[in-house]
């Protein structure tokens, strides 16, 4: 097979769950890996979401590796999705928790550096009938609240525990763990991780830096990653119009391009790119060409200096 892109462009996983739904199922677990390689890339992301999915990707995780290996590829990041890690029922972080665990033993069963998750969930009272989502909506956030017996000093005190704990699990997996920002979580900003980063404290605690979330609620990615440039190692790339949370082929949105891998160099970047193109959010009528057209796009801008 011919392998086609820098081996630091990874086809994140929203790849799959564009194509299949969200999760994806994990009975067709090994062609999703084998469809992302046939596009040309040598790095690709995969996830666990929430127990059910997450649960059964750990029960194949050896019959993923021996895959991985056949077809000489890597998995650099593998993804965690635990909503309930920031609940506030200790039973049910308790349960998370040993999730995250599980999603620890798969990262280093598939030979990936990190864990990724988005960051915190405020503990948000929602109306009924939520759908399992990636990304909540702004209208659905607009009117969730937060309980009013809820202590927020205390919650966030036992936040920052629940964090410390997850980072030292993680750590003794040799693992980095990824927070990533998302409309509506802790972390949605580079102010929101600075500041749970300073009340952590934990040196494998890293920032998922993300194009189009970050630019979305209008940051400015070249002092963003100017901020964040040790905390960063892995870029989730697609682009965005500016109006609402999207993920478009990259040249396709309004982020200035030229500017952010100027910046790159300025802080020295040297990790790896994840293509994160696609969802329901996003008006992507082309999946494959847009993954594809979005790889060309890095590999000639920033890989062929």
């Amino acid at each position: 097979m011919n392998k086609k892109f820098n081996s630091n462009i990874v086809c994140a996983y929203l790849y799959t769950i564009t194509k299949y739904g969200y999760p994806p199922p994990v009975d067709n677990y090994i062609k999703q890996i084998e469809e992302m390689v046939a596009l040309g890339f040598e790095s690709i992301e995969l996830e666990g979401i929430r127990e059910e999915h997450l649960t059964a990707v750990y029960k194949i995780k050896d019959k993923i590796n021996n895959r991985i290996t056949d077809l000489k590829i890597k998995v650099p990041h593998f993804c965690t999705v635990l909503p309930g890690l920031s609940s506030t029922d200790q039973n049910v972080k308790e349960e998370q928790i040993n999730l995250f665990e599980k999603g620890c033993e798969i990262a280093v069963a598939i030979g990936a550096k990190s864990v990724l998750d988005n960051g915190p969930l405020p503990p948000f009272t929602f109306e009924d009938d939520i759908p399992i989502t990636r990304h909540y909506d702004s209208k659905t956030l607009a009117n969730a609240y937060i309980p009013k017996n809820l202590d927020w000093k205390k919650y966030w005190l036992t936040l920052i525990e629940t964090m410390k704990t997850l980072c030292d699990i993680a750590k003794s997996y040799r693992l980095t763990y990824q927070i990533h920002p998302a409309e509506g979580v802790l972390c949605s900003t580079t102010d929101g991780f600075l500041n749970l980063f300073d009340a952590v404290k934990k040196d494998n605690l890293k920032f998922t830096f993300d194009t189009a979330n970050q630019f979305a609620v209008k940051e400015n990615l070249s002092m963003s990653l100017h901020r964040l440039k040790d905390h960063i190692d892995y870029i989730h790339i697609s682009d965005n119009s500016g109006d609402r949370i999207e993920h478009l082929e990259l040249t396709k949105g309004q982020i200035n391009w030229d500017i952010f891998f100027e910046t790159l160099d300025v802080i020295n970047y040297k990790g790896e790119f994840g293509l994160d193109i696609g969802g329901a959010e996003s008006n992507v009528e082309d999946l494959d060409s847009a993954y594809i057209n979005s790889a060309e796009y890095l590999q000639q801008k920033y890989f062929s200096k």
